[in-house]
């Protein structure tokens, strides 16, 4: 693979950055110092930001008003995001747009690509299933049946799907789902839609998530992804958002942490010529640069579908050990580092931390990853 990105992919990172240079992550509601949801949406300002720079259309086709570059751009992006904390659906929102553009049927993109390229409309993902553990895809069940007055008649969803993000503030959300014979469709489904329910969730980082219930809630054919892989590909594009996200984070608290134990002195040194502090600093560079290697290899593949020696679910779990273990380690080595001032809520790195525990649970155990790639090896012997 190349490592090279193009030119249109670092002009996305210049405008990610001028658009975000305005966060200040003091500024960010703070779980530690709210009780419940830290606000009752996210940030709207930097949404009509983020659109105004075109950012949420950057993987839409142009006929749909964006700039028709690929999941790795979004990475970059969502990599600037991760920095500053940024209180906006931007990887759901673009995640869930890409998956209507590549399998999505004529009306339904052309009746939201547009609006979702402006920030009009805003989409989320139902990912986490009845418990986070299993399979988003078995905890609703989709009948097909006839609806009056729709070509192709339509799906009827029966099931739950907790922790949704932002569900409250967004005007769609893909629920994965499952069909009599075991497949998997994702439906686009309005979030005032008849038979929907919303039950308050609170995230780890404070913000208002969702507990979503669907009874018996009819949606056209027109409506639902039902091509073979296309809630995988959504699954995995969420995924590899999530470790940009964590990446552009431990980033920033790696430098924080750097310049802190550049100023901080004990015995009349700082702190950062002690052998003890270089030897954990380097430590977590190294997770940060492996971290980056996995994800811009999944993100690659995922762009591509380049072949490899495995197929691209061996890449994302490989970018889903190293951030979920890289994103833990960096910001406990800060913590520790930063001693007591470290957990000083005048301080931003608490919300770091609350953050980065976040996106660590949104990507799961370490462990059940390294089971699935060892699953993924067996099934895919390498030739020598």
């Amino acid at each position: 693979m190349d490592f090279g990105f193009t030119e249109e992919q670092l002009a996305a990172v210049e405008a990610a950055k001028s658009v975000f240079s305005g966060v200040a992550v003091d500024g960010v509601p703070s779980p530690a110092l709210t009780p419940g949801a830290v606000a009752e949406d996210f940030d709207r300002a930097l949404w009509r930001k983020l659109a105004d720079g075109d950012l949420l259309s950057l993987t839409l086709d142009e006929a749909y008003g964006g700039a028709g570059l690929d999941p790795i751009a979004l990475c970059l992006v969502l990599r600037e995001a991760g920095r500053v904390l940024a209180r906006v659906p931007l990887l759901e929102s673009c995640a869930g747009a890409l998956a209507v553009q590549r399998y999505g049927s004529a009306p339904l993109r052309e009746r939201l690509l547009a609006a979702a390229g402006r920030g009009e409309t805003v989409l989320t993902v139902a990912a986490n299933g009845r418990s986070g553990h299993d399979g988003a895809e078995l905890a609703v069940r989709a009948q097909r049946v006839d609806i009056g007055g729709t070509d192709g008649g339509g799906f009827v969803l029966d099931g739950v799907q907790t922790g949704v993000p932002w569900a409250r503030s967004c005007d769609l959300v893909l629920v994965p789902a499952h069909t009599a014979d075991g497949a998997a469709v994702v439906a686009v489904v309005p979030l005032d839609a008849e038979g929907v329910a919303l039950a308050e969730q609170v995230s780890t980082n404070g913000e208002r998530f969702a507990e979503v219930t669907l009874d018996g809630v009819g949606v056209p054919a027109t409506d639902v992804l039902d091509a073979d892989g296309a809630w995988e590909w959504l699954r995995q594009a969420l995924t590899v958002g999530t470790c940009a996200l964590a990446l552009g984070l431990g980033e920033a608290v790696l430098g924080m942490t750097s310049a802190y134990a550049s100023k901080r002195q004990q015995f009349g040194y700082p702190i950062a010529t002690f052998q003890a502090v270089a030897v954990q600093s380097a430590d977590r560079y190294i997770d940060l640069r492996a971290m980056e290697a996995t994800l811009w290899q999944a993100a690659w593949r995922l762009s591509t579908s380049a072949p490899g020696p495995l197929p691209v679910a061996g890449d994302v779990a490989v970018a889903k050990i190293w951030a979920a273990e890289g994103v833990r380690r960096v910001v406990q080595t800060a913590q520790h580092l930063h001693g007591g001032f470290g957990a000083d809520t005048d301080y931003p790195l608490h919300r770091y931390h609350a953050w980065a525990k976040q996106w660590e649970l949104a990507l799961g155990p370490a462990a059940a990853h390294e089971e699935a790639l060892g699953d993924l090896i067996a099934a895919h012997p390498l030739t020598t």
